[in-house]
């Protein structure tokens, strides 16, 4: 079934123009109107999310007063909606009044039909995004994810998140490699539930948490009587996976005695519990991680090559949160609606000095270290907003000089696309506010997106 086109109510009285509008805006589905009254008959009946709407409407076709009481009106019935203002009258000071008032964006008459589908494709666009924030709003920012748990905005996750979505049904060992608190197990269980394991479980076991002689059996079980305190057979998580998952977080730990058990069951897909001589056949995926240097390791003889090459089929490298402009930001406010609905109401959001401290943080603990600032700030904060002091945050951290980048040009790009994505995330994808955070005009913000190939 095909999916209904965008509506877009043009109102203009020139038949000529509107004619040429039809033809060039195939993609949507046009709805047209010549004065005030069928324009806002029209609103109320189709529903329409995108106007573009002549200010020289009769009985004041030479004027603008008709166009600016049609523009107030409509967004007294319809407060989002995206209206796009074409006029050829006093343009400057109708632009600056149309935008005063509410209108999305102007365009000034005579009207180039490229360009003015330029400014409709992104009011539909920014339309899309802002019912998308407030149906997140609405449920708390439960859904702001992708792989159904990775909270990001961020280029460097999205291709991430677009890799382990290409190779989870490729039924390869994968191996995710990133600093503590990146988020590895999320992304392990993005990959299981990406799969068609995703009916059968998903079975985590952190190999740094559990002692050496007791890693073994707990992987691999052990038969009734195969040592003290062995008082009934029990299955191993490898077992427990069949079907499914097995996420090995902090691989690097595994001694090298149990690597070469491992290793046999990576090659023939069979296990024997401790104590027994029966082997088991178990159909399970491994996904490992770890924050160690495995190449290191296995030049210091720590970690056994042929391991890693089985457990490393498929390797994902994740950044860490300060890798990702924009995205610290975007889970403070994820953290605090869910801390704030289960430990304080009264909290509502995050105050500027907040907003900026955070962005400005390294974050060496990445979304762990935000996670537990973030609960602990809701929790102390007396006020409806969480400041940088209730973070334990300096107000002013941090800086964006590119880094260690030489060529100007590459330097400039780099801070243009950080602060242009800071931006776009404090002001959660508005493009008015973002423009404005930046010291910039729309224009200059629409023309830096598209030259950078950003999206809003």
């Amino acid at each position: 079934m095909t999916a209904p086109k965008p509506k877009l109510l043009i109102v203009e009285d020139d038949e000529g123009l509107l004619r040429q509008l039809r033809w060039a805006y195939d993609d949507y589905e046009v709805i047209a109107a010549g004065d005030r009254a069928s324009a806002i008959a029209s609103l109320r009946a189709e529903e329409p999310t995108v106007v573009t709407l002549d200010l020289g409407l009769p009985p004041d076709p030479d004027g603008t007063s008709e166009g600016f009481a049609t523009l107030a009106e409509m967004l007294a019935i319809k407060p989002d909606l995206k209206v796009i203002v074409a006029s050829g009258h006093g343009a400057r000071e109708s632009a600056l009044r149309a935008i005063a008032e509410g209108a999305y964006d102007f365009y000034q008459k005579p009207v180039d039909i490229d360009e003015l589908g330029l400014i409709v494709g992104r009011a539909f666009h920014v339309q899309r995004l802002e019912a998308e924030n407030r149906r997140l709003a609405e449920s708390g920012g439960e859904d702001a994810t992708v792989l159904g748990g990775m909270i990001t905005a961020a280029p460097e996750m999205l291709k991430v998140a677009r890799t382990i979505e290409r190779v989870a049904n490729a039924d390869v060992s994968v191996m995710l490699l990133g600093a503590s608190g990146t988020g590895k197990e999320l992304l392990a269980r993005g990959v299981h539930r990406a799969s068609g394991r995703a009916r059968h479980g998903f079975i985590a076991i952190n190999c740094a948490a559990i002692p050496e002689n007791l890693l073994e059996a707990e992987l691999f079980g052990y038969e009734k009587g195969a040592f003290t305190g062995a008082v009934k057979t029990t299955e191993g998580k490898i077992e427990l996976a069949e079907g499914g998952t097995l996420f090995l977080d902090e691989v690097g730990d595994i001694p090298l005695p149990l690597q070469v058990k491992l290793l046999r069951f990576l090659q023939e897909r069979v296990i024997e519990r401790i104590g027994g001589r029966r082997p088991i056949p178990v159909d399970t995926r491994i996904v490992c991680a770890t924050h160690q240097n495995l190449e290191a390791m296995i030049a210091d003889g720590r970690f056994r090559e042929d391991l890693y090459y089985r457990l490393a089929e498929i390797v994902v490298r994740i950044p860490t949160l300060a890798e990702r402009p924009g995205d610290a930001v975007l889970l403070a406010r994820h953290f605090l609606l869910r801390f704030a609905r289960e430990m304080n109401p009264q909290v509502k959001g995050l105050a500027p000095d907040a907003l900026a401290a955070i962005d400005a943080w390294a974050w060496p603990g990445n979304v762990r270290e935000l996670e537990n600032r973030m609960k602990r700030a809701v929790i102390m904060a007396d006020a409806k907003l969480v400041t940088a002091a209730d973070l334990d945050l300096p107000a002013r951290v941090g800086s964006d000089d590119g880094g260690d980048v030489i060529n100007l040009k590459a330097a400039r790009e780099g801070a243009d696309r950080r602060a242009i994505r800071r931006a776009l995330a404090r002001s959660e994808g508005n493009i008015s506010n973002t423009a404005r955070l930046l010291g910039i005009s729309r224009p200059t913000l629409y023309d830096l997106l598209k030259q950078y190939d950003m999206h809003a």
